[in-house]
């Protein structure tokens, strides 16, 4: 048995009438004959009633011709589905983000991504740190990084999304609360709340060199995974902390964000991929990224 027995016996089922179906399949009448009977002989049952004048469904072919329906329409929505998926408009996503992005540039991306991929499942885990985003990548475990560089080592695409200038996150009673403008050097006698440190975070790193070109080390209070907590704990009045600008999107009213000088300093955001992943996915989403106004 093929396909295309079902298909013809759809036809003559569903028009009961040997001609027509022979017309709808754009073949001869005494082929189709012929394979309606080759079908019949194969499952041993009678699925039509033939008279010089009619044909007719019996009991049998009225429940074959049910599934052969179901089974059809299915094939062909297997091969849609597969061109689709081929094109990268369905299937499943999967977005890291570290936590400055997760408030401000993710929710536009995935209601970007809604509209125009509405067959597309995703997926969102915030507040990642860059290198265990680099980590999900290479092992699969997600399919798109939003994170802070470098991302530049082997098996990993990245391309500069935005550039975000830096803030001083300070408790708002704090007596540099009120001032326009902050210098690095204006920082010096503060506890720090900072991303945890060793390597883990590129924010804690840049802290760091930012500090020590002001010729001091930064005094530590605490280290923390995630932006929302670091920025909780400088609401607690536990110290100020050096952020990218879209933090301040977590609008706290025991906070206030003060940009850092000079506006050159500043921190890039990036969108990596794995080398391995050049799915029409991909391709789609990071189309989509770029075309938003961030």
């Amino acid at each position: 048995m093929e396909l295309r027995h079902l298909r013809y016996f759809r036809a003559v089922g569903e028009e009961l009438h040997f001609g027509r179906a022979a017309e709808r399949l754009h073949i001869a009448q005494p082929p189709l004959s012929q394979q309606i009977r080759q079908l019949e002989r194969e499952l041993g049952v009678s699925l039509l009633r033939r008279t010089t004048r009619s044909v007719e469904l019996t009991a049998a072919g009225r429940a074959y011709l049910q599934r052969t329906v179901e089974i059809l329409d299915a094939v062909e929505e297997a091969g849609s589905q597969a061109g689709r998926i081929a094109a990268g408009l369905e299937g499943r996503l999967t977005i890291g983000c570290v936590g400055s992005a997760t408030y401000s540039l993710l929710p536009r991306l995935v209601r970007a991504l809604g509209e125009a991929l509405p067959a597309l499942d995703v997926t969102v885990r915030g507040e990642m740190l860059a290198p265990a985003q680099i980590s999900a990548l290479l092992s699969g475990d997600i399919d798109l990084a939003l994170l802070r560089p470098p991302a530049d080592q082997d098996g990993i695409v990245a391309e500069i999304v935005r550039r975000d200038r830096l803030l001083v996150a300070l408790p708002a009673d704090h007596h540099l609360a009120g001032r326009t403008e902050l210098t690095v050097e204006d920082l010096r006698a503060e506890d720090f709340i900072v991303h945890v440190g060793h390597g883990r975070s590129v924010m804690s790193n840049l802290v760091a060199a930012i500090c020590a070109d002001a010729g001091y080390v930064p005094r530590i209070r605490q280290e923390v995974s995630e932006t929302s907590t670091l920025i909780t704990l400088v609401a607690a009045g536990l110290g100020v902390a050096i952020v990218p600008d879209p933090t301040a999107a977590l609008d706290i009213a025991a906070v206030r964000y003060v940009p850092l000088a000079p506006p050159t300093l500043g921190v890039d955001l990036v969108a990596a991929r794995a080398a391995t992943n050049d799915s029409a996915t991909i391709g789609n989403v990071l189309a989509i990224l770029r075309s938003l106004d961030v």
